[in-house]
C-alpha cells in the first residue's frame, strides 16, 4: 500500500512530498513518517511508560540497532522516542516492535494528540495509587505504634492481621506502575528501576505475611505499604515537574484560536478550522479576540499583547504591515491580517519543536548519571545477594539474611541520582522558555555557566534592528529600483531597511537576474547587461572611509561603471543595552563588542554602552578568527549576535545567542534564542544557567553522599525495610524539591543585583 508522506524541513515548513511506496506493511501508518531536510526520514513513538533514565538508555539501544536507523533519541519529559532513518534501508514496523521486545507499550506519535489524555491518564492514575497508599500506610503505621508500644502476643497478632488486610489490598493496587513496568522488564529478560523496587516489596509483604501466619514477632507491612506511597510521591512529583517543562508549550498552545473567521473571495465571512486556513486568505480579527494565525496586517491598527511570547508586558502598537502571532491578543481595535503561515508552522509550533530538540541532546553532566543509573540494576541484584550470603555464613539465619537484603533492595534506588540533572534541566527550561528564552541545544545550560567572556555583535543585537533610512546619495529612480529588488532579497538589517524605504516611495523594484548573496559582503545581481551591488563599503568598490564622518550605519550600492553610492542609517541602541553590559561585567563577565559596521558608528556605540574592547569593519570571516583566538587564550565565549547574518561566528563561539523576531526563530544558528526589545534575557539566561549548574552539583552531592551513608548501614542490618523506604523515598524528594527551587533563587539574586545596582548609584549621586 502506498501513503503519501508530510514533509517536514527546519524552520517548521511542511510540504507535500510525491508518494513514498513503503510496502505492504499496516502496523505503523506512513502518514506518521516525515521527511527531514537532509533527505532521511524521522519518526516519533509515544512511549507512556518510559519513566527513568534505564528506560531512555535501553529502548535508544535498541531502536539504534535496526537497520538502516541513523539515529535515535528518547525524550523522557514527552515520552517520546524519536527515529531518524533510511527511508529505503529501514522498516519502521521493526521499530515498533523494538520497542514493544523491551517491555513497552508504544504507538505512533500524533501532533494533535499533544496535549491529549495519555499525560493526564498516568497523572490521574499516580493519584489514585498515591492516595490508596497513603490511606494504608497511616492507618497500618497506627497499628505498628501499638505493636511498638509492646502489645501482648494476642494482640499483636490481631493488629498484624488486621495490618495485612489492610496493606496486602492496598500494595496491590498501589504498586501496579511498578510491578507492570518490572513484569514487562522480566517478560523481555531484562532488567529496569522497578525489578528491585517491586522483588523488595513482594518480598517485605510476603516476609510479613509469614510472620503474621506463624506469630511472628515482626512483621513489615507498614514498610512496605509506606516504601509505595513514598515512592509514588517521587514518580507524581517528577511527573508534574515534567508538567513545569511541557505546560509552558502546552499552555501556549492552548491559547491558540480553534476557529477564525475567514474572509472569502466575495467578501463574505465565513467561520472555519484554523488548520483550514492557508497562507495568502485573510482573516478578520476583533479587538479581544487572539490572533488565530501568524500574518501581517493588511488594514486597521491596534495594540497587541505579546507577552505570551517575549515576556515583556507592555503592549506592542500595531499597523500596516505589522506582523502578528498565534495566541497573541489583540487588544484595542479590529484588524485584517493576511496570513503568512498554516496553523501547523506558526511560531507556537516552532517553540514547541525548539524544546524537543533541545531536549532531546544529552549535557555531560546527563551522560554521567545515565551511566550510573544504567548499572544500578545488576549492581543492586549483586550487593542484596552479597548482603544475604554474607548474613548467612555468619550464621544469623535466613531471618535476619532476607529482612537486610529487603533493606538494601529498598535503600538503593537510585531515583535521586537519576533526577539530578534532568529535574535541573527541565525546571531551568520551562523558566526560560516563560520569558521567551528559547533553548535549542540541550547542552546550552551546561555551557553558560562555564562562560568567562561575552562578545555582542552590533546591528541587530545591541541596536533593535530596524535602522532608519536618514541620509540618500541615490541619483534617480533606478538606483532605488536595484536598492528596492536587492534588499528585498538579503536577510541583512540594513539591506531589508533600505527595501522598506523605497517601498515607502512607491518604487518598484527592478527585475534582476543571478541575484546572490555573498555571506558578510552584500548581494549581487545583473541589470542591463551589468553587474549591480549592494553591500559593504570595500566590496562594492566605495571611496576609502572618511573618519571624519559621523557614527552612521551605511550601505553602499555600485552599478557596473557608475560612482557608488551611499545610503546612511541610524539605528537605536535596545533601551536596556547599556544597563545589560554594566550588568554583565559586574557579574565577572568580560564584555567585547565585534561588528561589521564602519569603525565610527562602532567606536560610538562601544563608548556608548560602556563596552572597553571593539572591533569594527569585521567580515564573517574575521568573526570567527577572533574567536577562534579567544578559544586558543583559554576563553569560553557567548557569542550574542544576530542568529541569521552571524552564523559563522556564532557557530565558532562556545555557546551562542540570538535575539530574533518571532518569525525567524527557527532559522536562528544560536544555541539560544530570544524576543523582544529588550537584552535583559541575556543576563536571564546566564544567572539561571549558573543557578542550575550549582543545584545540579549539590543533586549529586546529595544523591551520592545518601548511598555511601545509607548502603553500609542497611548492608550491617541497622536499617529495617521501613526505615530504607523512608530514607530512600526521602532523598529523591529532596532532590526533586531542590531542584524546584531554582526559580526562587534565581529571583533573589536579580533583587540582589538590583539592590546592589541601587546603591552604587546612590553613591555616585
Amino acid at each position: 500500500m502506498t501513503q503519501s508522506v508530510t514533509s517536514v524541513v527546519s524552520g517548521g515548513t511542511c510540504c507535500p512530498t510525491p508518494p513514498v511506496a513503503l510496502g505492504d506493511r499496516s502496523t505503523v501508518d506512513r502518514a506518521f513518517v516525515r521527511m527531514k531536510e537532509d533527505g532521511t526520514a524521522h519518526l516519533d513513538f509515544l512511549v507512556p511508560e518510559m519513566h527513568c533514565a534505564g528506560c531512555l538508555t535501553k529502548l535508544e539501544g535498541a531502536v539504534s540497532a535496526l537497520p538502516g536507523v541513523t539515529g535515535a533519541r528518547a525524550n523522557l519529559t514527552t515520552r517520546r522516542v524519536g527515529v531518524d532513518f533510511d527511508l529505503e534501508a529501514a522498516d519502521p514496523d521493526a521499530m515498533l516492535k523494538a520497542i514493544e521486545s523491551k517491555g513497552y507499550t508504544a504507538r505512533p506519535f500524533d501532533v494533535a494528540a499533544f496535549n491529549a489524555s495519555e499525560e493526564d491518564a498516568v497523572g490521574r492514575e499516580l493519584t489514585r495509587c498515591l492516595a490508596v497508599a497513603g490511606f494504608a500506610a497511616g492507618n497500618v503505621m497506627l497499628l505498628s505504634v501499638s505493636v511498638w508500644s509492646g502489645a501482648d502476643a494476642a494482640t499483636r497478632d490481631l493488629f498484624h492481621w488486621i495490618s495485612a488486610l489492610i496493606a496486602l489490598p492496598a500494595i496491590a493496587y498501589a504498586g501496579r506502575p511498578f510491578f507492570r513496568s518490572a513484569a514487562k522488564a522480566v517478560a523481555n529478560r531484562s532488567l529496569n528501576m522497578d525489578v528491585p523496587i517491586a522483588i523488595g516489596v513482594v518480598l517485605a509483604a510476603a516476609m510479613s505475611l509469614y510472620e503474621t501466619m506463624t506469630g511472628g514477632t515482626h512483621a513489615w507491612f507498614d514498610a512496605a505499604i509506606t516504601l509505595l506511597f513514598f515512592l509514588l510521591v517521587g514518580r507524581f512529583l517528577d511527573h508534574r515537574m515534567r508538567d513545569v517543562a511541557r505546560s509552558a508549550a502546552a499552555k501556549l498552545m492552548s491559547l491558540s484560536a480553534r476557529s477564525a473567521r475567514r474572509i472569502e473571495p466575495d467578501g463574505s465571512i465565513a467561520h472555519v478550522p484554523i488548520a483550514e486556513i492557508l497562507p495568502g486568505e485573510r482573516v478578520q480579527v476583533a479587538a479581544g479576540e487572539r490572533v488565530p494565525v501568524d500574518g501581517t496586517v493588511e488594514s486597521g491598527a491596534s495594540d497587541i499583547d505579546r507577552s505570551m511570547l517575549t515576556g515583556e508586558p507592555a503592549p506592542e502598537r500595531i499597523t500596516r504591515n505589522g506582523k502578528v502571532f498565534a495566541g497573541t491578543m489583540n487588544l484595542t481595535g479590529p484588524l485584517v491580517v493576511a496570513v503568512t503561515a498554516k496553523a501547523g508552522d506558526t511560531l507556537l509550533a516552532d517553540i514547541v519543536r525548539l524544546m524537543e530538540a533541545a531536549e532531546r541532546t544529552q549535557g555531560r553532566f546527563e551522560r554521567i548519571a545515565d551511566r550510573a543509573s544504567r548499572l544500578y540494576a545488576p549492581f543492586v541484584h549483586l550487593l542484596a545477594l552479597f548482603t544475604f550470603a554474607g548474613w548467612m555464613l555468619v550464621g544469623a539465619g535466613w531471618h535476619p539474611a532476607l529482612a537486610a537484603s529487603i533493606a538494601v533492595l529498598i535503600i538503593t534506588c537510585p531515583c535521586a541520582l537519576g533526577l539530578a540533572v534532568p529535574a535541573v534541566q527541565v525546571v531551568a527550561g520551562g523558566h526560560l522558555l516563560r520569558r521567551g528564552i528559547m533553548l535549542k541545544d540541550g547542552n546550552a545550560l551546561e555551557k553558560l555557566a562555564a562562560v568567562d567572556t561575552i562578545v555582542f555583535d552590533k546591528t541587530g543585537t545591541l541596536t533593535e534592528g530596524e535602522p532608519r533610512l536618514v541620509a540618500s546619495a541615490a541619483t534617480g529612480d533606478r538606483d532605488w529600483e536595484i536598492a528596492a529588488a536587492l534588499g528585498r532579497a538579503s536577510r541583512h538589517p540594513l539591506a531589508r531597511a533600505l527595501a522598506r524605504a523605497a517601498e515607502d516611495r512607491g518604487v518598484a523594484p527592478a527585475a534582476l537576474e543571478d541575484v546572490v548573496e555573498h555571506p558578510g559582503a552584500g548581494m549581487e545581481g545583473r541589470g542591463w547587461g551589468r553587474l549591480v551591488r549592494l553591500g559593504r563599503r570595500d566590496w562594492v568598490g566605495g571611496p576609502s572611509a572618511d573618519h571624519g564622518s559621523a557614527p552612521l550605519s551605511e550601505i553602499w550600492l555600485r552599478v557596473e561603471g557608475e560612482v557608488p553610492v551611499a545610503f546612511r542609517f541610524e539605528d537605536a541602541i535596545r533601551p536596556d543595552a547599556a544597563a545589560t553590559v554594566a550588568a554583565l561585567r559586574k557579574m565577572g563577565y568580560a564584555v567585547q563588542l565585534l561588528s561589521g559596521d564602519r569603525r565610527e558608528a562602532v567606536e560610538a556605540t562601544a563608548k556608548r554602552l560602556g563596552i572597553p574592547t571593539w572591533t569594527s569593519n569585521a567580515t564573517p570571516a574575521v568573526k570567527a578568527a577572533a574567536l577562534a583566538g579567544l578559544e586558543r587564550d583559554g576563553r569560553k565565549v557567548l557569542m550574542v549576535g544576530d542568529g541569521i547574518n552571524d552564523a559563522p561566528a556564532l557557530a565558532a563561539a562556545y555557546v551562542s545567542m540570538s535575539p530574533a523576531n518571532a518569525s525567524d526563530i527557527s532559522q536562528a544558528a544560536a544555541d539560544l534564542v530570544f524576543t523582544g526589545r529588550r537584552l535583559e534575557p541575556v543576563v536571564m539566561a546566564l544567572r539561571v544557567a549558573r543557578t542550575a549548574r550549582r543545584l545540579v552539583f549539590q543533586n549529586f552531592a546529595l544523591a551520592i553522599g545518601y548511598n555511601m551513608i545509607a548502603v553500609p548501614i542497611a548492608m550491617l542490618g541497622f536499617a529495617t525495610p521501613l526505615i530504607a523506604a523512608v530514607a530512600m523515598s526521602t532523598s529523591s524528594i529532596i532532590v526533586t524539591g531542590n531542584s524546584l527551587r531554582l526559580p526562587l533563587v534565581v529571583r533573589m539574586r536579580q533583587r540582589a543585583a538590583a539592590k546592589a545596582a541601587r546603591k552604587l548609584q546612590e553613591a555616585v549621586a
